[in-house]
């Protein structure tokens, strides 16, 4: 069999397509993770795997929370797919490292030695692990690991600021698309002189917390946050960054309904970050006629948004976050840099990783 040292390359990644062949990296069953690198790609020696929140849930669910039966099912979706690529979620995570080798037609701008973020899933990411993840005990999210990691012409990478710890970093970069989205979204608004009523289902985790600061940044007015217990509901009235905090299972359509219909009811925009699905008809209610839905979980059933919302007569849009907007990671370090509110929940947010808990 050919290595992709040896193929045409792609900068879209296709000469490293081992299963089925003609398919995106993203779509793949294996990729090639030759370290050999093609002239327009860069290999990363990887120093930690940020796994996606709806992923890393799953798998800990599955395996009734034990932590080596965790680190075992990751390591066999890596060695068997040569991406971190979960088929259950369809979701990854992302990674940080060292730049190793640049290709001399690289388009990236990146240098050997530079300590980088990736800013593309894993699940189209070529991975090799060599470590076995011994040193991560399988309870969070944010993975210790030894291997290398290929990005293509097309990739997209971040250096990552001196200011802000390394594990801070990451998790701002993995979920950057998010506030970089809401804004856009937010400012579709204002440049018609409204000043849009956001809701954030899940606002007291990462992208959510971002949401919600990049939104009053962008001019929306009032912003109505949703979490889903009294501690999460604590901590997002003592960061300040929602007008109003409303404690509710995101999963129970009726109810959240009645709950907003005590608190301004529907809102121009709603912003999904949970990491549980089933939230799909729940933001569609909470949505007013016209306005939209965009949706940032990777736990969210496309098909039940959009059957959702043609059977509760919704005139709503339905957008999926991209994780990728121009100037994403930029603006999602400097609301974490800026906004007090949104740095104290990252932080939070690590303590409870660091006591097994997922956000």
């Amino acid at each position: 069999m050919t290595s992709a040292a040896t193929r045409t390359p792609s900068p879209f990644g296709l000469h490293r397509v081992l299963e089925p062949a003609g398919v995106l990296p993203q779509a793949a069953l294996r990729l090639d993770t030759d370290p050999r690198i093609a002239p327009d790609e860069v290999r990363i020696d990887v120093t930690c795997l940020n796994l996606d929140a709806a992923s890393f849930r799953q798998l800990r669910e599955a395996h009734d929370g034990d932590g080596d039966a965790v680190r075992r099912a990751v390591c066999d979706l890596v060695r068997d797919r040569g991406k971190m690529h979960n088929p259950v979620t369809g979701s990854g995570g992302m990674l940080i490292g060292t730049v190793a080798a640049v290709g001399p037609q690289s388009p990236l701008g990146l240098r050997p030695g530079d300590r980088v973020a990736t800013l593309v899933s894993l699940t189209l990411t070529p991975l090799e692990i060599t470590d076995g993840l011994r040193d991560w005990d399988g309870l969070g999210e944010r993975v210790p690991a030894r291997g290398h990691a290929i990005l293509f012409g097309r990739s997209v990478a971040a250096v990552l600021p001196d200011d802000l710890p390394d594990e801070l970093a990451l998790s701002v970069l993995d979920v950057c698309g998010a506030p970089a989205l809401t804004a856009r979204v937010v400012e579709s608004y204002t440049r018609s002189g409204t000043a849009p009523s956001v809701l954030v289902l899940g606002a007291s985790g990462k992208s959510g917390s971002l949401s919600l600061a990049a939104a009053r940044r962008a001019g929306a007015g009032r912003l109505v946050g949703v979490v889903p217990d009294a501690a999460e509901e604590a901590a997002l009235r003592a960061a300040g960054l929602a007008d109003e905090v409303v404690r509710a299972d995101a999963r129970d359509a009726l109810a959240l309904h009645a709950q907003l219909e005590e608190h301004g009811g529907p809102a121009d925009i709603t912003v999904v970050c949970t990491d549980v699905g089933g939230c799909e008809h729940a933001a569609v209610l909470a949505t007013r006629d016209g306005g939209s839905v965009v949706f940032f979980s990777m736990a969210t059933s496309f098909s039940a948004a959009a059957l959702g919302a043609e059977g509760l007569a919704g005139d709503v849009t339905l957008l999926i976050g991209n994780g990728y907007q121009p100037g994403h990671s930029d603006l999602a370090l400097d609301l974490v840099r800026e906004v007090p509110g949104v740095r104290d929940l990252f932080d939070r947010t690590a303590r409870h990783a660091g006591n097994g808990a997922a956000r």
